[in-house]
């Protein structure tokens, strides 16, 4: 490695943000100019979420060091004091010249407070989106912790200026999971299906996590959606909930689908292959991001319960349902005639990498100030 190779190190939590930084990390380890460093954490490391770093692994990547930030009180103030020691301890080894982190989670925060407490660049990936819960107190805290900004598109963009970022901080490259969504790569329906033995011919994805700041009505809400599940016809591929707050009220719920032909249950599915099973599905129902970011692109209707997701991008293909069961019968008997355009380029054009390099290459993203600066709306 030559003096002149700068480090990238990039932080996961989830499978989730793995998606989304994963042609990312791809295409640094193919450069000469950088070194790309994966520090890995969060839900990743836990059996029970069955344990993603298997999927890490699978990309060979040069350089993985893993943190396990779990403690038992699963509360989020614990983990992210944990991870700021795991990772602040690993920079001291390896000295990055930047930090990527991804989205709105509590490693995501550890990690743009490491960074920025001492003095290596932050980039934040898709900052400047909202999401009423939670999770948007910590996005925006990372954005205002971040010296870089990589935005999926331009409303993002202008939010962030709006919160007093500088303009030359922030780079539109649209949302990376779009990448691998369009790749050529990803599995045949025929090869996902036998990898994780589905036997329907048609189903719905089931995708549904705690919302923190509901914490005293998760076990109530869980268990009306699958009292809901229980009472429809269609076939369901379930995959468990994030490690937040309230996770196990909604996996202890899915334990009364078990024995239930019509459900196939997953702690978690290989991105690639997930991906290829929404894309063939008949809708997806719950309240993750995958049914505001990634369905529209493949015209899949989504049905979205309750809050998680309500100030997010809105798309025709959306019904939105609170958590009675009432509601959620009502989009379930709807959902054959619900009619979706597929969405347009509110995320990117699939090249998010490609624009992620061109940025790094650019001399002047490397003489940005390292003290952060408030710029005041003109």
């Amino acid at each position: 490695m030559s003096n002149s190779t700068r480090k990238i190190l990039f932080l996961t939590g989830t499978r989730a943000d793995f998606g989304k930084i994963k042609s990312l990390i791809q295409t640094l380890e193919e450069q000469q100019d950088f070194e790309a460093f994966v520090f890995v954490t969060g839900m990743h490391l836990q059996e029970i979420y069955g344990y993603t770093l298997i999927e890490i692994e699978r990309c060979n990547f040069k350089n993985v060091f893993t943190f396990e930030n779990h403690t038992h009180e699963t509360t989020m103030d614990l983990t992210l004091a944990k991870t700021i020691e795991g990772l602040s301890n690993y920079c001291k080894t390896i000295n990055p010249d930047m930090i990527v982190v991804h989205g709105d989670r509590v490693e995501t925060l550890a990690g743009a407070i490491v960074g920025s407490l001492n003095n290596i660049l932050v980039a934040h990936i898709e900052g400047g989106e909202v999401s009423g819960t939670v999770d948007e107190l910590i996005r925006h805290s990372v954005s205002k912790l971040s010296h870089i900004h990589f935005v999926s598109n331009n409303q993002a963009a202008k939010r962030l200026l709006q919160m007093g970022e500088i303009k030359e901080s922030v780079f539109t490259i649209g949302s990376p999971d779009i990448d691998i969504m369009f790749s050529e790569n990803l599995p045949d329906l025929a090869i996902a299906k036998k990898y994780y033995e589905i036997l329907f011919q048609e189903y719905a994805v089931v995708m549904f996590h705690p919302v923190t700041t509901e914490f005293q009505s998760m076990k109530e809400y869980a268990a009306t959606f699958v009292n809901c599940l229980l009472a429809d016809t269609h076939n369901y591929i379930v995959i468990f909930p994030n490690n937040d707050l309230g996770s196990q009220f909604i996996i202890d719920a899915y334990n009364r689908l078990k024995e239930n032909k019509r459900f196939r249950i997953f702690p978690s599915l290989r991105f690639e292959y997930f991906l290829t099973l929404l894309k063939n599905s008949q809708f997806i129902i719950g309240n993750s991001s995958a049914g505001i970011r990634e369905a529209p692109y493949y015209g899949i209707p989504i049905i979205n319960i309750g809050t998680r997701q309500q100030n997010r991008a809105v798309h025709t293909a959306i019904i939105n349902t609170d958590y009675s069961e009432n509601g959620i019968k009502a989009a379930l008997s709807g959902i054959s005639k619900h009619e979706v355009e597929v969405s347009g380029e509110d995320f990117g054009q699939g090249n998010s990498a490609e624009l992620f390099l061109k940025s790094l290459k650019k001399k002047n993203i490397w003489q940005l100030n390292h003290q952060k600066q408030f710029r005041d709306l003109d």
